[in-house]
């Protein structure tokens, strides 16, 4: 998809990015369904050929420009004055937001038949949000929710088939009442951020409510709630037993509403088209999830869950810039020739291309850690344990590392549009200020880096996890072998708690790029791989995209990057 050569010698403006397919022609994509899902292939493909699709299309890219330039509006109260608390959206929010629960970007992989859901269901996210990245929030903590719901077997029961279903049903009614429901979670408060034991909001059991949960009156303030019209929150609080875990519906089931004061709603650098709300809850019902005292241990695969789609809105956001530098510089002559031809341009776009597919391969592969966690569970013979043990330590690094680098990576693609691309009808603004998110939301780099810390101190089969999946690899590139040593001398400081927190950063940094090299030189190119190895993991690398070794093969990475049209 290549600009007309006969006419390179000639100026020209490149048109708009449209018609492609974010998930088929997409080979960093296809390349990792096809290396885990094997003769399911073809089906996890061509399920999601609708959505990818739409994704393509003209009207998608309306409507994702549209969200954001018309924000939530916050209706605190009625006509008549009495509260209500409700946030307004523009109609584009909900034509994203109905598609992505169509095709099951929510909860629905938790209860799907089909083969290979959560791959499925990730490679989908990555598609979908390149359109518009702010509506993948309600979708996340949805999709989150319910492996934190089956602390309790009645709550799953209970909210696991709604938050599955692929309606989207918004308004605010009991979600028994409506065809399917979205969920969210509050932990943040404004003197704890991400240290959630020091919450103050109290929670007091109440035994004279009835039904068949522990029910308790909770009061407090939370300073970051997201998608406030979702129909049940999951929020830590204070009860009598200590930090504990509820399940607060917005809505009763007689149809009352739950006290839900939406104080204001945050004035964000990006994520526009959702909404973040600061809340007060006073006496508002909540279910207990879990035991008191086990707050954390009750969310904690919700974190865990929102942590994977950190990774994969991130690596969504780096595939999108990387499409639209890549389409820009095939159709846009300059200089005698096409900007996609000169050498100092290949070199940025395959740079940029070698970037988003690392972020894919680990973000995929974790997504294939669900589903074999999944599968073991019902006997099908996968090696959970090292599944979970990966999980546990792959996906702070994955999160410090890929979210960390989309900032750089999509102001790069930005600068690559030149002017164009710092004008808002190019969509790489949008992106560009989505790009910092992913790296506060679910623990901030640092925070990750400690995580890591902590996996390796306290779960020994976390790093044995990391090693089995990098020495699968070993003895196939020097840079990689010799990165794997560095981390092993790296290891010996994990033990002196000064030591290894100065450090924590860096050794998440080398285990992040020794882990995505060794999945590259397993699953991708021969041409990718080299580069991702000798540049992030060599010695002289410069450390600006742009700068790989001139032995790269960059006609073939870049040609990876191309958008290819849709069937």
């Amino acid at each position: 998809m290549r600009g007309t050569r006969g006419n390179a010698s000639r100026p020209t403006r490149p048109p708009p990015l449209l018609g492609h397919d974010p998930v088929a022609g997409d080979p960093s994509l296809v390349g990792p369904v096809r290396a885990y899902a094997g003769g399911a292939t073809d089906r996890v493909l061509d399920s999601l050929a609708g959505l990818a699709a739409a994704a393509g299309t003209a009207e998608a890219r309306e409507h994702g420009l549209l969200a954001n330039t018309h924000p939530p509006q916050l209706a605190a109260s009625d006509r008549s004055g009495n509260r209500s608390d409700e946030v307004r959206f523009h109609p584009s929010w909900h034509w994203l937001l109905e598609r992505g629960v169509d095709y099951g970007l929510q909860a629905a992989p938790w209860t799907a038949t089909e083969p290979w859901p959560h791959l499925r269901r990730a490679v989908g996210f990555v598609a979908w949000s390149q359109v518009e990245p702010g509506h993948g929030c309600p979708l996340s903590m949805t999709y989150a929710a319910v492996p934190a719901l089956r602390a309790d077997p009645l709550l799953t029961k209970e909210w696991t088939p709604s938050l599955a279903a692929t309606a989207y049903e918004p308004g605010l009614r009991w979600h028994g009442d409506k065809a399917g429901a979205l969920a969210g979670m509050g932990m943040t408060e404004k003197q704890g951020g991400s240290d959630v034991r020091a919450t103050v909001t109290r929670a007091e059991p109440a035994p004279d409510h009835g039904g068949p949960h522990a029910a308790y009156r909770i009061t407090g303030h939370k300073w970051f709630t997201s998608a406030p019209m979702d129909d049940v929150f999951l929020l830590l609080a204070q009860a009598p037993g200590g930090l504990t875990c509820f399940v607060v519906p917005r809505v009763l089931p007689d149809g009352s509403r739950n006290p839900f004061i939406v104080v204001r709603l945050k004035d964000k650098l990006g994520n526009r088209s959702n909404a973040s709300a600061e809340l007060e809850l006073e006496d508002t019902l909540g279910w207990r999830l879990g035991d008191e005292g086990r707050g954390v241990a009750s969310i904690i695969e919700m974190v865990a869950a929102t942590r994977l789609d950190c990774v994969l809105g991130s690596t969504a956001l780096m595939r999108r810039a990387t499409a639209e530098a890549a389409w820009h510089a095939a159709h846009r002559s300059t200089f005698g020739g096409l900007l996609i031809d000169k050498p100092a341009m290949a070199l940025v776009l395959a740079d940029l291309q070698v970037e988003a597919e690392a972020a894919a391969l680990l973000g995929l592969r974790l997504a294939v850690s669900v589903d074999r966690i999944e599968a073991d569970s019902t006997e099908t013979g996968a090696d959970a344990a090292h599944e979970r043990a990966l999980r546990r330590i792959g996906l702070p690094l994955a999160k410090f590392w890929v979210c960390k680098r989309a900032p750089m990576h999509v102001a790069e693609a930005l600068e690559c549009l030149g002017g164009n691309g710092y004008v808002e009808e190019s969509g790489l603004p949008l992106l560009f200020r989505e790009s910092p998110l992913n790296s506060m939301w679910e623990g901030s780099g640092t925070v990750n880096a400690l995580d890591v810390l902590r996996a390796l101190r306290t779960e020994p089969a976390s790093l044995d996890a990391w090693l089995a999946e990098v020495g699968a690899a070993r003895g196939t590139d020097r840079h990689l072998d010799a990165a794997v040593a560095d981390v092993l001398t790296m290891l010996a400081d994990v033990g002196d708690a000064d030591a290894a927190e100065a450090g924590a950063r860096r050794l998440a940094a080398r285990m992040a790029t020794c882990l995505a090299g060794a999945l590259l030189v397993l699953h991708a190119p021969t041409a990718v791989a080299d580069a991702f190895c000798a540049s992030r993991l060599g010695a002289d690398w410069a450390g600006v995209l742009g700068t790989l070794p001139r032995s790269t093969d960059t006609s073939t990475i870049v040609a990876r990057a191309l958008p290819a049209a849709a069937a």
